[in-house]
């Protein structure tokens, strides 16, 4: 347990640098020009963006000299040394580095769509070695209702690689797309490292306790630096994140999911991100209109925030758009408001993210109060994805093949 105990403690340290190093290098971004204003505000100040890249760094700083730790028995006694362990951590370290600095790269050039799905995939790539030439484990267990048709097992080959590609790709894009309101994108990141790092405690006595162990070294020192970040990125926000701390986070939370073996289980951690990609489909693959910012609509006479719109006509749009439209008007999951106007018919329709969505039912709502129901759901969540994980595992699968709660 030294590791991880040594692990917590650098941790610590690692959140009081990250406190006091932020509002020291706040004029710093302003000067370089990485400053946005605060869409939500009456007041225009500048405020420092990006600043996603000083956690980023300071967290691998923690993780640098942390390597020789989890080795230090090999290294002193003169034991066999367990290379593949080392790969693994280095590996790790280098993807995320990878992120990091490709995430930097589009705040400063403001990259488009395509090379935000392409970057990831490449920084992806030397994990998907690493488990190829240590694990190379392709084959699934199929859960219980799809037996009949697929047998005990799967062996999914190259598409299982395939499959942590895409998963790197989403996590790293599912934290930027819910975002827009003052605290979000740390705040659901927080609440899920303290869910896959309860999952890691819970399975710590089970066969696969070197996994979450490895998982936890991870996640101790991101939740330090990320509750740092949030501290000054809550309401009234007085940092930006940026582009660069989702790719981070997002790399992150694939690297410990590839490499510990829960991939699945993390995905469950991810049910809010699932359900706003989900919901965001049709705007995402331009069925639907989407404007560069679909963040909610501030009102400065109320100070608080309502719906994003769009508008467009319906007879512009192709077969697909207007089948989504009419599935999510049947369903009920849109505002929708028709304007005619020298005989045109003009369609006002809010923007499809899991934001405007809670909107919808609330109504108007204070910024501060938007981002605690928003984030209250990736708690419920998180509860629910326990919930899958533990007491309904026996539906899909056999005693042997998950670890009960002790």
């Amino acid at each position: 347990m030294f590791p991880l105990i040594f692990n917590a403690i650098i941790s610590i340290f690692s959140y009081l640098v990250t406190v006091r190093l932020i509002p020291r290098l706040k004029d710093m971004f302003i000067k370089a020009n990485l400053y946005g204003i605060d869409l939500s505000k009456t007041r225009k100040d500048k405020v420092p963006e990006a600043i996603g890249v000083v956690t980023g760094c300071i967290y691998l700083i923690t993780l640098f000299l942390f390597i020789p730790v989890p080795f230090g028995n090999s290294i002193f006694q003169n034991a066999d040394f367990p290379h593949h362990e080392f790969v693994e951590l280095v590996t790790a370290l280098l993807s995320i580095c990878c992120m990091v600095l490709l995430g930097f790269a589009d705040d400063v050039l403001d990259l488009k769509w395509r090379h935000k799905l392409l970057l990831p995939t490449i920084a992806s790539l030397p994990l998907l070695m690493v488990y190829y030439v240590n694990f190379n484990s392709t084959t699934i267990i199929v859960p219980k209702p799809f037996r009949h048709w697929f047998g005990f097992s799967l062996d999914l080959g190259l598409l299982y690689y395939v499959y942590m590609g895409m998963l790197a790709v989403f996590c790293t894009n599912a934290i930027n797309i819910l975002a827009g309101v003052n605290g979000l994108e740390a705040g659901q990141s927080v609440i899920i490292a303290i869910s896959i790092s309860l999952f890691n405690l819970f399975e710590l006595t089970g066969d696969a306790w070197k996994a979450h162990k490895f998982s936890l070294y991870f996640m101790l020192p991101y939740i330090a630096t990320t509750m740092a970040l949030l501290k000054y990125n809550w309401y009234p926000s007085r940092v930006f994140v940026g582009d660069t701390f989702c790719y981070f986070s997002g790399m992150t939370f694939a690297v410990v999911g590839i490499l510990g073996h829960f991939s699945k289980t993390m995905l469950l951690f991810f049910l809010p991100q699932i359900l706003n990609f989900l919901y965001s489909v049709p705007q995402l693959f331009h069925f639907l209109p989407c404007p560069r910012h679909r963040i909610p609509r501030y009102n400065t006479t109320t100070d608080k925030l309502e719906l994003s719109t769009t508008m467009f006509k319906t007879s512009d749009l192709n077969l697909l758009g207007r089948l989504c439209l009419t599935v999510l008007r049947t369903l009920r999951l849109i505002h929708w408001k028709e304007h005619i106007k020298d005989k045109a018919v003009t369609v006002e329709c809010n923007n499809l993210t899991l934001i405007n969505f809670v909107l919808l039912f609330t109504g108007p709502v204070h910024e501060a109060t938007l981002t605690k129901i928003l984030l209250l759901i990736q708690v419920v969540c998180s509860i629910l994805a326990f919930t899958i994980r533990y007491p309904l595992a026996s539906l899909f699968y056999d005693p042997e093949y998950f670890t009960p709660v002790s």
